[in-house]
């Protein structure tokens, strides 16, 4: 009867290991629905919606004015790829940094064990024999005591991997908000441009109609009718031309945004046609920045924190030279008979320390300290280099923004003398003074001028842009804002 009860247990734990055996603990994979349009036509796209979060973040953009683009850049906070990977991979390194961390205490683990074994009759005096033996154990193996600080280091350099991710994710989330307000205005710009070469268009169309008219009645030549008609034909091109690059200013927006944009949230035509200095406004600079602001950049803080994690791995390479204390130790109880695992006089205990030294890895360990150093040099060179890079972009948009208004106000009064020009020239044509080349002329250099506004209007706007972005975001923007009123 006894030996029966004691089969039951271990028969009902075979049964579960081989029951466990069949568990799966992987997710159920599925397919991820496509981000895509159904259709391929253009305007096909799902809708998307913003998030509490993103739209916080949109409307802490005080340098934005424009309420449309702060609905866009919500939209791309939300749905950005770009951003969810470099989110996943802060993500990473705080994981991994808590698996450091984790090596500074000991890991104690639980096991309990169960064997039941027969011996051949050959090996036990001509009768075979069969022997149980039960355990059960608390313990921890193989903890490391950190007298040299090599576990301490290697879990600062995590910690410096961990904040080097949230810098690099700070740095893409503003480079993306500047990518999608360049893309915007990008957009407006070449709206503009197409309402204008429409504009064009109808005018020269009424203007060839007239000529037509007055080549039936023998007023003007077939030679005019014909440069005419070359000017309409121009016009019509570049419609074609503008609304094809409409259509991919948008495509490439909504690729920033992750998702269709409403119809409602994209530029209007006049947006960059008029003074637009209002619409994008970016907080008051001062002229004089001081250096250490260019320290805030999400960029230049995560070469930082990689120096500090190469300069960690160079004492935790440093400390793997010296003698390393390892202790392995158990407490528990074991017993023939299952039911009497936990009785009296079945305690057990084991205690082991052990204690390496290295005496001979053929250099291996002070090579590894070099490479550390290797490392710590090619981190330092890289923050340099980080700071100068910043100091050049800001440098290089502060010289910009200084020569905007000046570059306006002149290409200002060239669309108007030319616009004067132009009507001049054709009325001449129609005196007869001059013949219609000196109007193409006239034409032709209206056109460019209006077209060389919208560009210039564009590019001041994208100054504004950029010289956010290089001032590391509006926080820095806001910092130095307040330390200089």
């Amino acid at each position: 009867m006894m030996k029966t009860m004691t089969l039951r247990p271990v028969v009902a734990a075979a049964l579960a290991a081989v029951w466990l055996s069949a568990c799966n603990l992987a997710p159920k994979y599925e397919q991820p629905a496509l981000a895509v349009p159904d259709s391929i036509a253009a305007g096909a796209a799902r809708s998307i919606e913003a998030s509490e979060s993103a739209l916080d973040t949109a409307k802490a953009l005080n340098w934005v004015a424009n309420p449309q683009l702060r609905q866009v850049v919500a939209l791309a906070l939300s749905h950005n790829r770009d951003l969810r990977v470099a989110v996943a991979n802060m993500e990473k390194a705080r994981a991994q940094y808590g698996i450091t961390r984790a090596d500074l205490l000991p890991s104690v683990t639980a096991q309990a064990q169960g064997t039941r074994s027969r011996n051949s009759a050959d090996l036990s005096n001509g009768q075979s024999t069969v022997s149980e033996q039960f355990t059960a154990q608390l313990g921890f193996a193989s903890y490391e005591i950190d007298f040299w600080g090599r576990i301490r280091n290697l879990s600062e350099a995590g910690l410096q991997a961990f904040l080097q991710s949230e810098a690099n994710q700070r740095n893409v989330q503003i480079g993306l908000i500047a990518e999608v307000s360049n893309a915007w205005l990008n957009l407006a710009a070449d709206l503009a441009r197409l309402a204008l070469a429409k504009s064009t268009l109808e005018s020269r169309e009424k203007a060839y109609e007239l000529t037509r008219r007055m080549y039936e009645l023998g007023a003007t030549s077939g030679l005019v009718l014909a440069q005419n008609l070359s000017t309409v034909e121009t016009a019509r091109g570049d419609v074609a031309a503008y609304t094809s690059q409409v259509q991919r200013s948008r495509n490439a927006l909504e690729l920033l945004v992750g998702g269709s944009v409403p119809a409602e949230l994209l530029p209007e035509a006049q947006t960059l046609m008029v003074d637009t200095s209002s619409n994008l406004g970016l907080l008051s600079v001062p002229e004089n920045l001081p250096s250490s602001v260019l320290l805030q950049r999400p960029d230049v803080q995560a070469a930082e924190h990689n120096l500090r994690a190469m300069n960690a791995n160079i004492g935790a390479a440093r400390a793997a030279l010296f003698p390393s204390i390892s202790l392995t130790g158990s407490v528990g109880s074991g017993s023939r008979e299952l039911d009497q695992l936990f009785g009296s006089g079945t305690g057990t205990w084991s205690f082991m320390p052990q204690i390496k030294l290295p005496i001979f890895d053929g250099g291996r360990l002070r090579a590894g300290v070099e490479v550390a150093k290797a490392n710590e040099r090619i981190a330092l060179a890289q923050y340099e280099k980080a700071v100068q890079t910043a100091f050049k972009e800001v440098a290089d948009a502060l010289a910009d923004r200084a020569q905007w208004g000046a570059r306006l106000g002149a290409q200002y009064g060239m669309v108007q003398a030319t616009q004067k020009a132009f009507e001049l020239s054709e009325a001449r044509f129609q005196a007869g003074v001059d013949d219609y080349l000196t109007v193409l002329d006239a034409q032709r250099s209206l056109y460019a001028a209006q077209q060389n506004l919208i560009a210039l209007r564009l590019a001041e706007q994208i100054n504004r842009v950029t010289l956010w972005k290089t001032l590391g975001g509006q926080e820095t923007v806001a910092v130095v804002s307040n330390s200089n009123s």
